[in-house]
């Protein structure tokens, strides 16, 4: 029989916050992180042995019009292999495949399973570049060392990704708005029924060559108010990519969604504090009740908020562009109540999501309490100024259209 990691081993490998603040939330407030990796002492990446082994039968290119989000993947995939006694072994660049695991794995069982979703970008000259790799590494370590996965070096990882990238560079499209998704994954593979660390993992990464989030230009969305259910909570798992964090909001999601609702906006609280879009991080624009200053907020990391690598970029690009025009930049708590007075003010500017897949998503009008809250939009406009500003330097970054740090060449 196979052994397994005791889960008081797995406990003591954390840290327990010694002095909760308690509040009407509940006991824990404060981000909850493991201290610890399951890898620490433990052989790491080594790029050095890398082998790759390219596909015999390279698969034809859709062409750019015809291409669905997650659909289509490319001719090669990215694996190494983890497990307690010889740490991480050698990568493996493949032809793009079926996985093998046992039915005791122990991803089906307990939701042993993280993932990032970044994208690779053709550059004009046709150089290849990540979009802030650094982030989406950083994050998904975090996400593994919280449910007791191994972590690994972000800069050896970042370089495997490289590769990868850039042996299937043919299905980059060049046309702007359209990108290689990549879709770096971890999951436990331990094969038994215990409740436990698992004593083996996988890491791999596969790439769909995307289109633009919006084909035929913006088109703002309603989003309903979701206080019925709740996302995440404090000292919970909302601020780490874990796939178990997806799966519990279709259900909210196909509900609004018969009620003419595009996506859901999260509430927590008796206050009815925002959290997220759907999967986006939430940004809000208006005018401060006391100052009367423009203002762009979105709220804080406290747990319950995903890292957004976006969120990140926009508030970086305000404080850096937006501030000098006399705006104010704030990561604070919202409520609807404070939502709803800036409309019927006349102060809401504008609202968007900001996520990897569509860079901002713009909202037309958000549905709460039997109210229709509008958002700031003219009936002909389908994006606010802030958001079609992000967009596009967002993209002259991405595309390598104006040099910065944050796009890095493969």
């Amino acid at each position: 029989m196979k052994s397994f990691v005791p889960l008081n081993r797995t406990l003591n490998a954390m840290t327990i916050p010694k002095s909760p603040v308690t509040t009407r939330f509940g006991r824990y407030q404060r981000n909850y992180s493991a201290s610890r990796s399951r890898s620490d002492g433990l052989p790491g990446l080594d790029y050095s042995k890398l082998t790759v082994t390219r596909a015999e039968t390279p698969k034809e290119l859709q062409q750019n019009k015809d291409l669905v989000f997650g659909a289509t993947f490319t001719d090669h995939m990215l694996q190494v292999k983890w497990n307690t006694k010889d740490g991480w072994l050698a990568p493996s660049i493949m032809p793009y495949q079926n996985l093998s695991l046992a039915p005791s794995a122990s991803v089906f069982h307990y939701a042993f399973e993280c993932f990032e979703g970044m994208k690779a970008y053709k550059a004009g000259g046709g150089s290849i570049r990540l979009f802030r790799p650094d982030k989406n590494m950083a994050r998904l370590n975090k996400s593994t060392q919280r449910i007791a996965l191994p972590t690994f070096d972000t800069d050896v990882m970042t370089r495997l990704i490289g590769d990868l990238v850039k042996l299937d560079s043919r299905f980059i499209p060049s046309e702007r708005g359209y990108s290689l998704y990549l879709r770096p994954t971890v999951i436990g593979t331990q094969e038994s029924l215990g409740v436990a660390a698992p004593g083996s993992a996988l890491l791999f990464v596969i790439a769909s060559p995307v289109g633009p989030y919006y084909p035929t230009g913006f088109k703002a969305v309603s989003l309903e108010a979701t206080d019925y259910a709740v996302r995440a909570w404090p000292g919970g798992v909302g601020d780490k990519k874990l796939g178990a964090n997806y799966a519990p909001c279709i259900v909210p999601q196909m509900e609004a969604g018969t009620r003419g609702f595009q996506q859901n906006l999260w509430l927590f609280g008796e206050e009815e504090y925002v959290t997220e879009v759907g999967t986006m991080n939430l940004f809000i624009a208006m005018k401060n009740q006391e100052t009367g200053k423009n203002e762009l907020l979105t709220p804080p990391l406290d747990g319950t908020i995903l890292e957004g690598v976006t969120r990140d970029s926009v508030l970086a690009l305000a404080r850096e562009r937006l501030v000098p025009r006399g705006w104010g930049v704030s990561e604070r708590k919202v409520t609807m109540k404070e939502i709803s007075q800036a409309s019927k003010d006349g102060r809401l500017i504008e609202v968007f999501g900001a996520g990897t897949a569509a860079i901002v998503s713009p909202v037309r009008d958000i549905s709460w309490k039997g109210q229709k809250i509008d958002c700031g939009l003219k009936k002909n406009e389908e994006a606010g100024k802030v958001a079609l500003e992000m967009k596009n330097w967002i993209e002259e970054i991405q595309y390598g259209e104006v040099e910065h740090e944050w796009s890095v060449q493969v």
